[in-house]
């Protein structure tokens, strides 16, 4: 079975489908968005099904010539990472659906539109995590910028126009930083035995430490933007804000993974000693990422922005485990990536529909929502202790691995980090006071709780989160060995126990 050229082509099978309908037939489109994402999440269940945990090599592997007289390949495979990371893609993708069916109206294009876009954009989610060329997956790293512009630029809210602008514009620099980077390596290949975009063969280049330093930031900056890190995080709460729910969803739970995912599969595997050069430097830009964004998300006002604001930090904690080369980092950095794609998902779908019920996002006009809508109030508090890692909820043992992981190389780095815990609990226990709690604030006493719909969306979201908090062995034992093995690629040991902690 082709598994992963399937589920590429799947989604635009759909999107071709809907393109056929009217755009007066609105419920179809959704209907048939909805049934196509379905599939290709059963697909990629089916595919998972058939992944061989321990083996470090890439699976399902594809390779087809696409420009030969370049050396360029449609080639495709997946490791652990990929593999738990398209997952993940695919199941937000009909949760997105079912829980915005109404958030395409009063866009500046048709509803079909909307779908055709979501489409479009789940076949590039899925291809840039399997992209074994790095040309191709430059070539999809910088195409998704597309339905993403239109997402929010279309049919986001108040300044959407000028939030979608400065997302390109951020996204486009990074990117070619990155092309840069890319035709050095082309033509260093070259050089040295055969022109070629294959990631395996450029890997094994020979370069002088300057040189790889140079490409490594070519590489990492483009992916800091979209990760998004310190300083490079300030097109997000703009992009947040304007972005309908459903988008804000796959913007920071899927898309902005594939700037985490990059540092793993690109920054580390291309240029491992440029990767053990910068790392005290990333390891800073990580800290502050945690706190800094931790500070901005208690001051915030707007629940949007709360919520990106969350992720800043989060994302340091995600980087930092990335670089602090122990295998628990690792491990923790690829879990956390899973599961704040489902975290970030249950708060900005629960958000989404206070906001629209309400008509305010300011996180003050939500008072004493408890008793009025008991349901959704309990769930945004559910997704709001899953963001600030408690116990039992899928983001602790994501948080704790990468601490540990962290704090047996780098001990002060993960002192600092330890201090955005006790952020967390104020930048998400202070709105859910606000929001929940307390006397209702007037024009709230006829809010309506969630419907069925509604139920049926953000269960799954809230059942992951649950299960994975009290159960992350399936999940762990797939990401294991490929954490494992990058660490030991790059020339690391964890840091054997010394008498003090025996």
């Amino acid at each position: 079975m082709k598994w992963l050229t399937i589920l590429m082509v799947l989604p635009l099978l759909g999107a071709a489908m809907i393109s056929t309908l009217s755009k007066a037939n609105e419920k179809a489109a959704k209907q048939l968005a909805l049934a196509t994402t379905l599939i290709v999440m059963a697909a990629t269940i089916a595919m998972a099904v058939g992944f061989q945990r321990d083996n470090i090599d890439l699976q399902f592997v594809e390779k087809y010539s696409w420009i030969p007289s370049f050396g360029i390949n449609f080639a495709l495979g997946v490791d652990a990472i990929a593999l738990v990371l398209i997952l993940m893609s695919t199941i937000l993708a009909p949760i997105v659906i079912l829980a915005g069916w109404n958030e395409a109206h009063g866009g500046r294009w048709s509803v079909k539109t909307f779908y055709i876009l979501i489409l479009v954009l789940e076949t590039m989610m899925i291809g840039v995590f399997a992209a074994t060329d790095v040309f191709l997956f430059y070539v999809i790293f910088e195409a998704m910028l597309i339905p993403v512009y239109f997402l929010i630029g279309g049919y986001g809210t108040g300044e959407r126009a000028a939030a979608a602008v400065k997302f390109l514009i951020y996204s486009l620099v990074g990117g070619l930083l990155m092309l840069a980077s890319i035709i050095a390596l082309y033509v260093m290949s070259g050089a040295q035995g055969g022109h070629t975009f294959d990631i395996s063969e450029l890997s094994k280049l020979t370069m002088s430490s300057t040189t790889q330093n140079l490409l490594f930031l070519g590489f990492f900056i483009a992916f800091a933007i979209k990760a998004p890190v310190w300083p490079f995080h300030t097109w997000l709460p703009d992009a947040a804000k304007a972005a309908t729910p459903g988008t804000s969803v796959l913007l920071l739970g899927v898309l902005d993974k594939v700037g985490t995912y990059g540092m793993i599969r690109y920054c580390l595997t291309l240029f491992p000693e440029a990767s053990k050069t910068f790392t005290p430097i990333i390891l800073v830009l990580a800290v502050i990422s945690i706190i800094y964004g931790a500070f901005l998300a208690i001051g915030a006002k707007d629940i949007k922005r709360l919520i990106a604001y969350t992720s800043i930090s989060h994302f340091g904690f995600i980087t930092m485990g990335i670089f602090a080369m122990t295998t628990q980092g690792h491990s923790g950095a690829i879990l956390y990536m899973f599961n704040h794609g489902f975290s970030t998902a249950a708060l900005f779908l629960v958000a989404g529909w206070m906001i629209s019920r309400r008509g305010s996002s300011t996180i003050a006009d939500f008072g004493g929502l408890q008793r009025v809508t008991p349901i959704m109030a309990w769930t945004f508090f559910v997704a709001g202790m899953s963001s600030l890692a408690l116990p039992g909820l899928s983001s602790f043992v994501s948080e704790f691995l990468v601490l540990v992981g962290t704090f047996t190389r780098y001990p002060v780095h993960a002192i600092i980090a330890t201090f955005g815990i006790v952020l967390a609990a104020l930048y998400i226990l202070i709105p859910v006071q606000r929001a929940l709690h307390g006397p209702t604030t007037p024009g709230n006493e006829t809010l309506s709780d969630l419907n069925l719909r509604e139920k049926i969306a953000i269960a799954p979201v809230i059942a992951i989160i649950v299960v994975l908090g009290f159960y992350p062995a399936p999940l762990l034992k797939v990401i294991n060995p490929a954490a494992s093995h990058v660490i030991s690629q790059m020339g690391f040991t964890d840091p054997a126990p010394t008498n003090g902690d025996k």
